[in-house]
C-alpha cells in the first residue's frame, strides 16, 4: 500500500472560519487568566472579529488590573502591545441596531455590538459571559439564512 502525501499552503486569513471574540476571551489570553488555555484553543485557526470597541474594553481591563494591584503598568503595557499584534477584524456597529438588539435581548449596547458583528459576519461568538452567550444563542436562531 502506498502512502498519500498532501502538501498544502497555510490557510489565508480569508479562508479561516471566523469567530466573534468577546473582550473577556482575549483578556484571558493577554493577561494570563486561569482560563487562558480554553480561550486560546477556541481562537486557534480562526479569523477573529469584534466590534471596534474591543480596543477600549481591553484597555479598561488593563486599567482595572493596574488599579487592583494585580498587574503593574509596565506589564499591562506589554499585554496591550501583544494585543495590537493580533489580527482582529474590527467592525463599526450601527448604533440604531445596537439599541434594538440591546432592548430585545436585555443587553448593554456594548454586548449588543458583539451580537451585531456575529450577525453581520455569520460567525459564532466566544465569551465567558453566560448572559451574553445565552442572548447570542437566541439571536442566532432568528437570523435569516445566509
Amino acid at each position: 500500500m502506498r502512502t498519500l502525501f498532501v502538501a498544502e499552503p497555510p490557510l489565508s486569513s480569508s479562508r479561516r472560519p471566523r469567530l466573534v471574540i468577546d473582550a473577556n476571551v482575549l483578556a484571558a489570553v493577554l493577561f494570563a487568566e486561569p482560563n487562558r488555555d480554553e480561550a486560546e484553543a477556541q481562537m486557534r485557526g480562526r479569523t477573529l472579529c469584534a466590534p471596534a470597541l474591543l480596543d477600549y474594553e481591553l484597555a479598561n481591563v488593563a486599567l482595572n488590573k493596574v488599579r487592583g494591584k494585580s498587574m503593574s503598568v509596565d506589564d499591562a503595557g506589554r499585554a496591550l502591545a501583544e494585543y495590537v499584534t493580533l489580527d482582529v477584524e474590527r467592525w463599526e456597529a450601527d448604533p440604531d441596531e445596537l439599541v434594538r438588539i440591546g432592548e430585545e435581548y436585555r443587553l448593554s449596547a456594548y454586548d449588543a455590538a458583539y451580537l451585531w458583528v456575529a450577525g453581520r459576519v455569520r460567525a459564532p461568538i466566544a465569551s465567558f459571559d453566560r448572559r451574553l452567550a445565552a442572548a447570542a444563542a437566541e439571536y442566532m436562531k432568528q437570523l435569516p439564512e445566509a
